[in-house]
């Protein structure tokens, strides 16, 4: 697991504190957003129901930005970004650089020794920081409050994981890298913070949408385009992906490919927004109870099971329930040839997005009589010193 030193990601929503309310409190919403149109599961996932009249139009308009899929169209995005630079106070980049995925636009910058300066703090962080202020004065402490939960809020946590997940795989990619002279996943690292997001801003420019022409270039490029790292002699910007495939609480998810996909060939696995190699999906069509038994990581291992069925795990396994209390059930399948596999099932008390409780199964030693004293040992502990304040 990667130690994250900042978490803006290049968003600059992050960079001022997130997305806040009155009194500078964080609001936090668990919707997720989504749009019709966009390639995969998306449908209808992403929060639903309106907020009534300006702020719910809003919210529809940059949901479904955040979900759109295909080629950009250049020419409004280039003129965006002229409209950004002028708003600004700068003069426009002398070209723009195109990539097919946030992972070629890095190396693109990486690439580009003339590029000049970084002037994201003009064009992106000032300008919103300015605007927000303008917007929260304007609509008083609770006024904003209420205006940025029917629009950005609903967008917000969606937006933030996606841009987080792809992140993490552009340094994971490189990390795996042993050519010489490629660009390095810490010199990496330092570029994605000179990023702006583009069309996963949705959030934040839902908030805005129809409250002044301030952001009218960055919500042009948006609207069009993925990341993009603007400088004084040039901007390099992302196409949009080609598929994205998102549950119905908005996570990654695809079970027989890539969940988010770039014509370039970048992309991103995940089942139910737990992020997985190819080889691991590959896998799942193919699946047996002995292959499910035998894998010892257990994020991975619900995923079979959520994949294979749990009845249908339990009937071809033969398992049957040995009893049944405040942890869990325990249960028992007999192996004639070796020991009993044991395993407790258990429900996270901390719902999903949707609302849902995930379902872990936790292999035990054998000799488990319990459901509770099975995950008194999953913490090193007996059944007797076992006493959870709070579950999760």
């Amino acid at each position: 697991m990667r130690l994250k030193e900042r978490t803006d990601v290049g968003d600059g929503a992050m960079d001022e504190g997130g997305a806040y309310g009155a009194g500078g409190t964080a609001v936090k919403d668990g919707d997720a957003y989504g749009a019709g149109g966009a390639a995969g599961k998306d449908g209808d996932a992403y929060g639903g129901g309106g907020a009534a009249g300006k702020d719910g139009d809003a919210y529809e308009k940059w949901r479904a930005v955040a979900a759109a899929t295909g080629p950009a169209d250049r020419t409004a995005v280039e003129a965006g970004i002229r409209l950004a630079y002028a708003a600004a106070g700068l003069p426009a980049p002398e070209r723009v650089v195109w990539a097919d995925s946030p992972f070629a636009g890095v190396e693109r910058v990486a690439g580009l020794a003339d590029r000049g300066r970084s002037v994201r703090e003009e064009v992106r962080t000032l300008p919103w920081a300015e605007e927000r202020r303008r917007l929260h004065d304007a609509l008083g402490p609770a006024g904003w409050t209420a205006h940025w939960q029917a629009t950005g809020a609903r967008l917000w946590d969606p937006a933030r994981a996606l841009a987080e997940r792809i992140r993490t795989g552009i340094l994971d990619r490189l990390g795996d890298r042993e050519e010489t002279g490629a660009l390095t996943e810490l010199a990496g690292r330092e570029l994605l913070y000179e990023a702006v997001l583009g069309q996963q801003d949705a959030a934040w420019l839902a908030a805005f949408d129809g409250h002044g022409t301030r952001l009218a270039g960055l919500a042009a490029v948006a609207e069009q385009a993925g990341w993009w790292w603007p400088y004084e002699k040039v901007a390099v910007v992302c196409e949009r992906p080609v598929a994205l495939h998102r549950d119905e609480a908005g996570r990654l998810d695809r079970g027989d490919g890539p969940a988010l996909a770039h014509r370039d060939g970048f992309a991103l696995h995940a089942w139910r927004g737990m992020p997985v190699t190819p080889a691991f999906l590959a896998g799942l069509t193919e699946l047996t109870p002995e292959r499910i038994r035998a894998e010892e990581n257990a994020e991975l291992r619900r995923v079979m099971l959520e994949f294979y069925g749990y009845e249908r795990y339990l009937d071809a396994s033969g398992a049957r329930p040995e009893g049944r209390d405040a942890s869990g059930v325990l249960w028992r399948i007999e192996l004639g040839d070796d020991e009993d596999v044991v395993m407790v099932e258990v429900v996270n008390s901390t719902p999903e997005p949707d609302g849902s409780h995930r379902t872990y199964w936790l292999r035990v030693p054998p000799g488990t009589r319990t459901a509770r004293e099975g995950v008194a040992w999953t913490f090193g502990l007996g059944a007797e010193a076992y006493e959870p304040l709070v579950q999760t």
